[in-house]
C-alpha cells in the first residue's frame, strides 16, 4: 500500500485497476533525401490524415458535452492553419530537411512564445498545440497513437499527460478517472474531465513509474489523495466516500428547477460564471437564474490575433439569445496579472497584478475597448445585457469608461446600426479604494459585483498565487466581512444591487454569512449552482443575519468559522 497526493482537478471518487499509457517515441531525422516538393506532399498527406482522425473522434463523441466538440474543432483549425503551413513550406524551400523536422521547428517556436508569457493559461494552451504537433509528426512517421476509444472495461488511466484529443475520447462508461504527472486546473483535459464528471488528479510526480497496468488504485478527486494497492479498510473508506459523494450530487440535482429562496422565504439570485459561449447550455441545464459573469478574455486567448467586432458580436449575442430575458452580466476584457495576450506585445511589468491590466489597459488601448463595447451594444438587442467594468480604482476611471461607452452609442447611431440603448452598467469591486468609497461609486452605476479573489489579495497584501502566503487568503476574516458589509449596504442605500462572483460566493461556510449580509446575487461556477441553492434552502435568513452581525464583532477567521458551525449545525 502506498499513499500519494496530487492536485485535485475534477471531483469524484474511483477505485479501479490502472491502465498505464506508454509514451510513444517519435524519432525525427533532420536531413532529407527527397525534394522540397516531395516533402510538402508528405506534409499535405499527414495533415489530411490528422484531419480525418479528428473528424472520426468528433463523429464518435457527437453526444458528449459541447466543450469537447469545441476543443476538437479548434485542433482541426490548428492543423489546417495556412500561416503555419506557409512557415513550414518556407523552411522546406530554404533547407534540405524533412517535413517532420520543419514542422516541429515551426511549431516549437510558437510554443516557446506562448510559454514565455508567464501566463498559466497560455502554458496550458500550449498543450493543445503540442497535441496537434504530436499527431502530425506521428502521421508523417507512420506511428500509430493509442486510441482510448478501444477501452471496454472499467479502468483508471495513468499517463505522463493526457492530451486534449485523448481526453475527448474518454468514455465515462469505462474510464472512471485519470492521473497524470503534469497538468494544471485550467488545462483543457481537466475542463473536459469536469464536463464528463470523471475524477481527475494531476501533478502526481513519477506516477507512471510507480504504477503498473492492472494495479488497483483508489483516487479522490476532491482532495487529491491516491492510494496504490489499497487495503480492505481503505477500499471501504473510499466506497463510503463515493456513496456519500453520489448521494450529495443527486440531492443537489433536485434543486435545478427550484427557486432560489431561504428556509424563511428570502429570495436571492444564483447565477453562473462562464468562460465561453458553449458554457451557457450547462448553466441553463443546472438551473442558473442568469449569467453572473461572462469572462470575455477567453475569446481573446484562443487565437493569435484580436477578435474583430463581428466575431465578438456573434459570441455575445449567442449567449444572450440562449438566456432569453434572464440577466447576463458580461465583463469587459480583463487581461493582465496571470493572463496575457502575446500578440498585443505588452511591456513586461515587475508586478503585473498591480500594473496596467483590465480596465486600465482598455482605457489606454481605446480602439480595442471600443471594438468590444460596440459588439456588446449590438448584441444587447437580443437579451437582458449588463456590462461589467473590471479593476476600477477611481471614479475618474469609471467616468472615462462610461464616456467611451456613450461615444460608441453615438457612433453606432450615426452609422445606422441597431443597438440596445438601455443597458445597465456595473463595476467589479476588487480594489479596497472602491470598497471604502462604495457609497460614491453607487451613485454612478446600476450594480456592483464583488470580485473576492483579487479583493482578498489586495486587502491582505498577499499574492493569491504564492503558496508561501496562502494562509493569508482569509475570506472569512472579520476585516474582510466588514468590507463586504460596507459594499452591500452602500448599494442598497443607493437603490442598486450587489453580486459576488469570486470563489467565496460558492464556499460552503461563506454562503451562510453572505445570506445574512444581504448579498443579492451569488454568481458561482457551473458545478456549484445547485449546491448553493440547496445550502440556502436549508438556512434561515433571520438567523443568518444574527450570525453575520456577531461575526463582524469577532477578531479572527477561526472564531468566525467556529461561530458558523454553531449557528448552522443541523441546517446544512
Amino acid at each position: 500500500m502506498m499513499k500519494l497526493r496530487g492536485i485535485a482537478a475534477s471531483e469524484g471518487i474511483a477505485i479501479q485497476k490502472a491502465v498505464v499509457l506508454d509514451e510513444v517515441s517519435l524519432s525525427i531525422k533532420k536531413e532529407s533525401n527527397l525534394s522540397p516538393k516531395q516533402e510538402k506532399n508528405r506534409l499535405n498527406q499527414a495533415i489530411e490524415e490528422v484531419t480525418k482522425q479528428l473528424e472520426s473522434i468528433q463523429s464518435k463523441i457527437h453526444s458528449q458535452k459541447q466543450i469537447i466538440m469545441t476543443v476538437i474543432e479548434a485542433h482541426k483549425q490548428m492543423v489546417n492553419d495556412p500561416e503555419l503551413y506557409k512557415q513550414v513550406e518556407r523552411l522546406l524551400n530554404e533547407q534540405k530537411v524533412t517535413a517532420e523536422y520543419a514542422f516541429e521547428q515551426v511549431v516549437n517556436n510558437y510554443i516557446k512564445k506562448l510559454e514565455k508569457t508567464g501566463s498559466e493559461y497560455f502554458k496550458e494552451r500550449s498543450l493543445d498545440i503540442k497535441d496537434v504537433k504530436r499527431r502530425v509528426l506521428a502521421a508523417l512517421l507512420g506511428v500509430r497513437l493509442p486510441s482510448l476509444l478501444a477501452i471496454n472495461e472499467e479502468v483508471i488511466l495513468v499517463a505522463h499527460d493526457l492530451t486534449p484529443s485523448m481526453t475527448a475520447q474518454l468514455n465515462r462508461q469505462y474510464v472512471k478517472g485519470f492521473l497524470t504527472e503534469i497538468g494544471g486546473k485550467t488545462s483543457h483535459s481537466v475542463i473536459m474531465a469536469q464536463s464528463l464528471e470523471i475524477p481527475a488528479v494531476v501533478g502526481v510526480k513519477d506516477i507512471t513509474k510507480i504504477v503498473k497496468t492492472n494495479d488497483l488504485i483508489a483516487v479522490d478527486g476532491l482532495t487529491g489523495e491516491i492510494i496504490i494497492h489499497p487495503r480492505e479498510d481503505d477500499i471501504q473508506k473510499f466506497n463510503s466516500k463515493q456513496k456519500e459523494f453520489y448521494t450529495k450530487k443527486k440531492s443537489e440535482q433536485k434543486f435545478r428547477k427550484l427557486k432560489s429562496v431561504s428556509l424563511d422565504g428570502k429570495k436571492v439570485t444564483i447565477s453562473a460564471n462562464i468562460s465561453m459561449p458553449s458554457d451557457v447550455k450547462t448553466a441553463k441545464f443546472n438551473g442558473a437564474d442568469g449569467i453572473g459573469l461572462f469572462r470575455t478574455e477567453y475569446l481573446f486567448m484562443e487565437r493569435d490575433q484580436l477578435p474583430n467586432e463581428e466575431e465578438q458580436y456573434e459570441a455575445y449575442a449567442s449567449v444572450l439569445k440562449e438566456m432569453g430575458d434572464k440577466r447576463v452580466v458580461i465583463r469587459t476584457l480583463d487581461i493582465g496579472g496571470d493572463k496575457d495576450l502575446p500578440y498585443l506585445n505588452l511591456s513586461k511589468e515587475l508586478n503585473p497584478f498591480l500594473g496596467q491590466r483590465a480596465l486600465r489597459l482598455c482605457l489606454s488601448e481605446v480602439h480595442l475597448f471600443k471594438t468590444q463595447l460596440r459588439a456588446l451594444l449590438r448584441a444587447g438587442a437580443y437579451g437582458n445585457l449588463h456590462i461589467l467594468f473590471p479593476m476600477v480604482a477611481t471614479l475618474d476611471e469609471l467616468k472615462q469608461a462610461k464616456q467611451i461607452l456613450a461615444e460608441c452609442k453615438k457612433e453606432l447611431a450615426h452609422e445606422g446600426i441597431s443597438f440596445a440603448d438601455d443597458i445597465k452598467v456595473g463595476i467589479m469591486v476588487e480594489i479596497p479604494s472602491v470598497a471604502f468609497l462604495a457609497d460614491q461609486f453607487a451613485q454612478e452605476v446600476d450594480f456592483f459585483s464583488i470580485g473576492t479573489n483579487d479583493l482578498i489579495q489586495y486587502t491582505f497584501a498577499a499574492d493569491r498565487l504564492n503558496e508561501k502566503v496562502s494562509y493569508l487568503y482569509q475570506p472569512l476574516n472579520p476585516a474582510f466581512l466588514r468590507m463586504i458589509k460596507n459594499i452591500i449596504d452602500a448599494s442598497h442605500e443607493a437603490g442598486i444591487w450587489t453580486a459576488m462572483c469570486g470563489e467565496m460566493a460558492g464556499d460552503d461556510l461563506a454562503v451562510s454569512i453572505l445570506l445574512g449580509l444581504d448579498l443579492d446575487e451569488f454568481s458561482v461556477s457551473l458545478q456549484n449552482v445547485t449546491k448553493v441553492r440547496k445550502l440556502i434552502s436549508k438556512l434561515s435568513y433571520d438567523k443568518m443575519k444574527r450570525l453575520a452581525q456577531e461575526c463582524l464583532r469577532l477578531s479572527s477567521m477561526d472564531e468566525v468559522i467556529q461561530l458558523i458551525y454553531l449557528y448552522t449545525k443541523g441546517e446544512s
